[in-house]
């Protein structure tokens, strides 16, 4: 019997080596080299390579220090997805791959910069989990670490595994389905769950949740409490209409709330002064990200695709305000500068100009690569970047948290997703003409019944202003849904047949 399935495994192996090796040559450094890069790019990402490397070397050899080899193995074996994050050279290939110049290095830039956050990450986790304050993806951590907390946020590996591994999170959203989530709920907190069931996770000391983006996001605490046991837990309360006086002064209040909740539940106070340098830095940051898009309003766009999306996605969410993050984005200004200075487009086949709307393909993000080299339809934005905030009033203690609570409450996903239609269907609007797009891309997440009871209206407004629509049928995190196939067809269908046009290569 042994024999028999030894047989039967050996034998499906050699069935799929031909993808396995198509995959081997999409992710690997060898795989670069023989895309017969030009020189200069193939050292540049090459330089990448070894950074990334370097980077995770030293995390694993501070691990074996501080943790013993002992512990270190263990932390290894109670959260095996680590091993998949050693794959981040694999999204840097992909990203950059066919890109030429300042462009290819943004976006290699770009990959480093979240490969170390994603470090910085792990080390909160592993070497101080006893401190550890787990919050919800749509809760910034700029408060905690205005009182020098110790942030995890549960969601993030939901989001950062599909990037690089297609299929990494099915096995958690398996788990959640199997323990009584509803299959029909958002993939990517079905996939936070399977984590915190299966046990993958830091309890920590505390919690900070809301009622943010959606109904299926804010069920699944119900869920995360009950594995948790008798963790504190503070839950943001956003209100519906949020664009009013009143409900800016009660969400403050409530932020107020929950830095009163952290005060009780953790060893820190909060530092006013630590406080208003991390909000300097993020308006810092959403000053330079407005000089990026001014920018990119020029045609053919210096700077587009993964360079705009990944490092709104990772340090506006994550890191806003760090030193690290606002020299990330000077650095992109300055690269993107140069090519508008010197008339570079960032991509020589840029022919069409989009937007992306509603989450983006996490296990799929390639389809935009493909576009891009298919038909040269150049991603300018997404709505998950896309903001217009007002730069946080840093006077008093007072305006801060009222500024931030406002940004909290306009924050990607939120302000879409709640209030009337309009919040949704303005910004798409207002970027087709801040941009002069010639199409609207919208992913229609099938676990997102918000966002496809909207399509109807989209559609009808879209076709009275004579804008270009693709509403592309996928799911955010289980690409069993849709096959990628599938998804690279139905662009296929609407390239071909709306906007009637030629592949590159014809």
């Amino acid at each position: 019997m042994k024999l028999n399935t030894v047989f039967d495994n050996t034998k499906n192996t050699i069935m799929r080596l031909p993808e396995l090796t198509k995959g081997f040559l999409k992710r690997s450094l060898v795989g670069y080299y023989f895309s017969a890069p030009r020189p200069r790019e193939a050292l540049i990402l090459t330089k990448y390579w070894i950074m990334n490397w370097a980077a995770i070397l030293y995390w694993i050899g501070q691990s074996i220090v501080k943790l013993g080899p002992i512990g270190f193995t263990r932390a290894l074996i109670k959260h095996p997805w680590i091993l998949i994050l050693l794959r981040v050279n694999g999204l840097s290939n992909r990203v950059a791959r066919d890109k030429t110049g300042v462009y290819h290095d943004t976006l290699c830039m770009t990959v480093h910069t979240v490969a170390l956050g994603v470090i910085n990450e792990l080390r909160n986790m592993l070497f101080d989990a006893e401190n550890l304050v787990i919050f919800e993806d749509l809760v910034p951590y700029d408060i905690a670490r205005g009182m020098g907390l110790n942030c995890y946020m549960l969601e993030l590996w939901g989001i950062v595994l599909p990037l690089l591994v297609s299929d990494a999170s099915l096995q958690y959203i398996d788990e959640a389905e199997n323990s009584g989530m509803n299959p029909d709920a958002c993939s990517l907190p079905k996939a936070t769950v399977g984590m915190v069931i299966k046990g993958q996770t830091p309890k920590g000391i505390a919690m900070v949740s809301s009622n943010l983006p959606c109904d299926a996001g804010a069920a699944s605490y119900a869920f995360i409490q009950r594995a948790y046991g008798n963790i504190p837990t503070y839950r943001l309360d956003t209100p519906y209409n949020f664009y009013n006086e009143r409900a800016e002064q009660l969400f403050a209040k409530d932020v107020m709330g929950m830095i009163n909740f952290l005060e009780e539940h953790t060893p820190n106070r909060m530092d006013w002064d630590r406080m208003r340098k991390i909000f300097e830095g993020r308006n810092r940051m959403l000053e330079l990200e407005m000089e990026l898009w001014e920018m990119s309003r020029v045609k053919p766009t210096p700077l587009a695709g993964a360079a705009v999306w990944l490092s709104h996605l990772w340090h506006f969410n994550v890191s806003a305000g760090n030193p690290t993050s606002i020299r990330h984005y000077e650095k992109l200004v300055k690269m993107a500068r140069k090519n508008l200075e010197n008339n570079i487009p960032a991509t020589k086949n840029e022919r069409y100009r989009a937007i992306l709307w509603n989450p983006p393909f996490l296990h799929f993000s390639d389809i935009f690569n493909w576009a891009e080299s298919t038909y040269g339809v150049v991603l300018i934005n997404d709505s998950m970047t896309y903001n217009h905030h007002e730069p946080i009033d840093t006077t008093s203690p007072e305006t801060m948290i009222k500024s931030w609570g406002k940004t909290i409450m306009q924050g990607p996903m939120v302000r879409h997703t709640r209030g009337p239609a309009e919040n949704y269907l303005d910004d798409i609007f207002r970027m087709v003409k801040q941009f002069d797009l010639d199409m609207v891309w919208v992913s229609n997440h099938l676990g997102c019944k918000g966002g496809q009871a909207m399509n109807g209206i989209l559609r009808e407004q879209c076709r009275a202003k004579g804008i270009p629509l693709l509403i592309l049928d996928y799911d955010l995190s289980d690409e069993r849904i849709v096959s990628h196939d599938n998804m690279i067809r139905q662009a296929e269908f609407f390239m071909e047949n709306v906007m009637k046009a030629k592949r590159i290569d014809q």
